[in-house]
C-alpha cells in the first residue's frame, strides 16, 4: 500500500526531477540559439587581433608572444606546417585533433569549433575543454604559415556561467511552483470531496460518492467515511422506523384504554362487561408499562448507569423459571422443548440475566412454527455457554449482521404479525457484555436460529 507520506515524497521527487530536466533543456536551448553564436562572434575578432598584432612585428619570438597571450586568460593551440602542435596558456583536457582541420585553416578557412560540433545537449560543448572547441584562423610568420586555434580559459567565462546558472535556477524554480500547484491537486481534490461529503451528511443526505480505490491513507479514510455514512443512514432509517413503531405500540393500547374507559363511563354496560373491559384496560396498561421499562433499561445501559448487583444462583433453575413463565406461549403453539440443563452456579445480576433469557426464549417461541422444537443447552467449559436454538423462520444473511443493532427488526416482509420495539436483542447484548461475556448468533432462513451466550464461570 502506498502511504500518503510515500505519495507526497514521490510527488516532490518527481517535481524536482521534471523541473531539473525541463530547466536543463531550456538552458540548452538558450545556449544553442543565442549564447553559442554570440561567444564565437565575440571570440573571432579577438583571435584576429591576436594574429594581426603578431604579424605586425614578425621578428617577435613566437613562443614568448603566445605565452603572454595565454597568461591573459586564453588557451592557444598552434600547429605548424609539419602538423606539430604547441599549447600555450592553460592545458587542454581533450587534445584529440583532426589534422584535416589544420589543413583547412592553412588554406585560409576559418574554423568555428562550436558550430561544427553536434550534440544532443549543446550546452555540454560550452564547458568542454577541448582543442575542437576553439576558433581557428591562419597566422603568417617568418617560419611559414601556422594554424592558430584559440579559446578563452573557463575562468574567463564566469560571467556567462552565471547567466546560464541564473536561467537554469530561475526556470527550475518557476517549473517547481507550477508542478507543485498541479500535482498537489491530487491530494487536495479527495480532501475537498470529503469536505463536501461531510456537508451533505450534516444536511441529512447520506448518499455520498467517494473515491475508495486509492491505496493510501486518504483511500482508507474515504472507505471508512463511506461505511460511516452507510451506518448513519441505516441508523437514521431505524430511528425513524422505531419512532413509528413506538408510536404505534403506544397508540394502540392508549386507544383501546380510551375506548373501553369511555364505554364504562357511559354506564351502558353490564357489570360483567365492565369487568371484562377493566381486564382489557389492565392488560393494555401492562403493555405500556413494559415498553416504557424497555426504553428506560436501554437508556440506563447506554449510560452504563445500571450497576450490576452480582449474586450467586443456579443458572439452570433461572432458565426453568423463564420456561414456566412462558408456558402459555409454548403450550398454545404446541412447541416441543429439548432441554439439557445441568446444575450450574453463576455469579451475576439475576434480574438482568432474567431479561436476557426472556428475550431470547421469547423470540424463539414467537418465530417458531406451531409443533416445531426449541432446544436449550448449558455447557460448562472454560466458561458457561448457553445455547438457545429453534427451528423457526430464521434470519436472512443480509439482516444477520444488524440484528443486535438497536431499533432493528428483522423479517420486515411479514408485516406486524411479529411486531416489537426492536430493542430486546440490543438490551440482551449490552447486559451480557456488562457481565464480561459475549453473545453470538447463527441462522438460516426456513431452518432456524441459534443464539450462544458465553458467561464467565463462578
Amino acid at each position: 500500500m502506498k502511504t500518503l507520506y510515500v505519495r507526497i515524497v514521490a510527488i516532490f521527487i518527481l517535481i524536482a526531477a521534471i523541473s531539473s530536466v525541463l530547466a536543463l533543456f531550456i538552458a540548452n536551448a538558450y545556449y544553442a540559439n543565442r549564447l553559442k553564436t554570440y561567444n564565437e562572434d565575440q571570440l573571432l575578432p579577438v583571435a584576429i587581433q591576436v594574429r594581426d598584432l603578431y604579424e605586425a612585428a614578425p621578428d617577435m619570438d613566437i613562443d614568448a608572444y603566445f605565452d603572454r597571450v595565454g597568461a591573459m586568460g586564453f588557451q592557444i593551440y598552434l600547429v605548424d606546417e609539419n602538423l606539430t602542435g604547441h599549447i600555450y596558456g592553460a592545458p587542454f583536457k581533450h587534445t584529440a585533433f583532426d589534422p584535416a582541420i589544420a589543413e583547412s585553416v592553412f588554406a585560409g578557412k576559418t574554423y568555428l569549433g562550436l558550430q561544427g560540433e553536434r550534440r544532443f545537449l549543446e550546452i555540454i560543448g560550452y564547458f568542454e575543454n577541448s582543442i575542437r572547441n576553439t576558433v581557428g584562423i591562419p597566422l603568417q610568420s617568418e617560419d611559414g604559415v601556422y594554424a592558430m586555434f584559440l579559446r578563452p580559459n573557463l575562468l574567463q567565462q564566469l560571467g556567462e556561467i552565471r547567466i546560464l546558472l541564473a536561467i537554469l535556477l530561475g526556470h527550475a524554480f518557476l517549473l517547481i511552483l507550477a508542478l507543485i500547484v498541479i500535482l498537489t491537486r491530487t491530494i487536495v481534490k479527495p480532501l475537498k470531496a470529503l469536505k463536501a461529503a461531510t456537508r451533505k451528511i450534516v444536511g441529512g443526505d447520506y448518499r455520498i460518492e467517494l473515491d475508495v480505490k486509492r491505496k493510501d491513507e486518504i483511500g482508507e479514510l474515504a472507505r471508512d467515511f463511506s461505511h460511516m455514512a452507510q451506518g448513519l443512514e441505516r441508523l437514521d432509517d431505524m430511528r425513524q422506523e422505531f419512532v413509528a413503531n413506538v408510536s404505534h405500540e403506544f397508540q394502540t393500547p392508549v386507544t383501546t384504554i380510551q375506548g373501553f374507559a369511555q364505554a364504562i363511563l357511559d354506564n351502558k354496560t353490564s357489570a360483567e362487561e365492565q369487568r371484562d373491559y377493566l381486564n382489557i384496560i389492565h392488560m393494555e396498561s401492562g403493555r405500556l408499562s413494559s415498553l416504557s421499562k424497555q426504553l428506560l433499561t436501554l437508556a440506563a445501559l447506554d449510560k452504563e448507569t445500571a450497576l450490576i448487583q452480582r449474586e450467586t444462583f443456579r443458572l439452570d433453575e433461572q432458565i426453568r423459571q423463564v420456561l414456566i413463565m412462558t408456558e402459555w406461549q409454548w403450550s398454545k403453539k404446541q412447541l416441543e422443548l429439548a432441554l439439557e440443563l445441568p446444575e450450574v452456579m453463576i455469579a451475576a445480576d439475576k434480574n438482568l440475566l432474567y431479561q436476557v433469557w426472556m428475550n431470547l426464549i421469547g423470540n424463539g417461541m414467537k418465530f417458531t412454527r406451531p409443533g416445531d422444537c426449541i432446544t436449550i443447552d448449558i455447557n460448562v467449559r472454560q466458561a458457561v455457554v448457553v445455547t438457545i436454538s429453534d427451528t423457526g423462520i430464521g434470519i436472512s444473511q443480509e439482516e444477520l449482521p444488524y440484528i443486535f443493532d438497536r431499533f432493528f427488526k428483522a423479517d420486515q416482509s411479514r408485516g406486524r404479525s411479529h411486531s416489537g420495539s426492536g430493542l430486546g436483542l440490543s438490551i440482551s447484548r449490552k447486559i451480557v457484555e456488562l457481565h464480561g461475556g459475549t453473545i453470538t448468533v447463527s441462522s438460516e432462513p426456513s431452518k432456524g436460529t441459534s443464539f450462544t451466550v458465553t458467561l464467565p464461570q463462578l
